[in-house]
């Protein structure tokens, strides 16, 4: 009873309470953000994450053009059924060279987290044409005038200047070479394809749309498409136990 008696004064003042709550709230906010002062970075790093390549990086800005991330999102919660339909949750240091990054807060479609490598390079072509040759039930929009656009690159060097700004760790190297680079992942006979593969361990070197004369939208995005969800060995972190 004597507890309740000394909230009166705080229940029968409204100034005092916003006060006492104003005060309460900002204890607690300087629990959460004090320490973030002191870490270097709140995101453990994983074996396999690189930045994106320059043709990734464009058929990413592709995505958002689009809108693509309306209807998709790319983050597959911890959650049994999530895990059994998409593959691993999704870990924080897959967005982390992501600006903005791709959470999504709904599902008109399927997650994408975990879509490279789920379907060929032929399928995406056919399902952004037309959806409905590949899935009936689609409700998602045909983008035909990605395979008819040729990819503009004047402002793709610029592109990895601006996120290196912001923390994406591009070298110089991959910088300079970012026409280079972009010309030789689409083209596995290209001279510079090792100095490629060098400068972006592990990346697809193929023509993702099967047209050799150029470097079209549609390249680009499902060279991004593909490469979603291969870059971590998720075996290492496979923690079942941890499912809701």
């Amino acid at each position: 009873m004597s507890l309740l008696k000394r909230h009166v004064i705080f229940e029968t003042n409204s100034i005092l309470l916003t006060i006492g709550i104003l005060f309460v709230v900002a204890i607690g906010g300087l629990i959460e953000i004090v320490p973030l002062y002191y870490l270097k970075s709140t995101i453990e790093e994983v074996e396999g994450m690189r930045p994106y390549t320059p043709l990734e990086l464009a058929g990413r800005d592709i995505y958002l053009r689009e809108g693509c991330y309306v209807c998709h999102s790319q983050m597959i919660r911890t959650m049994r059924d999530e895990v059994e339909r998409y593959g691993h949750y999704s870990l924080a240091a897959e967005s982390m060279y992501d600006h903005p990054f791709q959470w999504g807060s709904k599902r008109s479609g399927p997650d994408l987290a975990r879509v490279g490598g789920k379907y060929s390079d032929d399928w995406h072509v056919e399902h952004l044409i037309n959806p409905r040759s590949v899935v009936p039930a689609s409700i998602m929009p045909g983008y035909p005038h990605l395979a008819q656009r040729e990819l503009e690159t004047n402002a793709l060097k610029a592109n990895l200047n601006a996120n290196r700004i912001v923390g994406v760790p591009y070298t110089d190297a991959q910088i300079e070479n970012t026409i280079v680079d972009l010309r030789a992942q689409t083209n596995p006979d290209d001279d510079n394809v090792d100095a490629f593969m060098e400068r972006y361990p592990g990346a697809l070197v193929r023509s993702f749309d099967g047209d050799t004369d150029r470097v079209t939208e549609m390249e680009a995005l499902v060279a991004y498409l593909q490469m979603l969800g291969t870059l971590v060995d998720f075996s290492l972190y496979d923690d079942k136990a941890n499912l809701r």
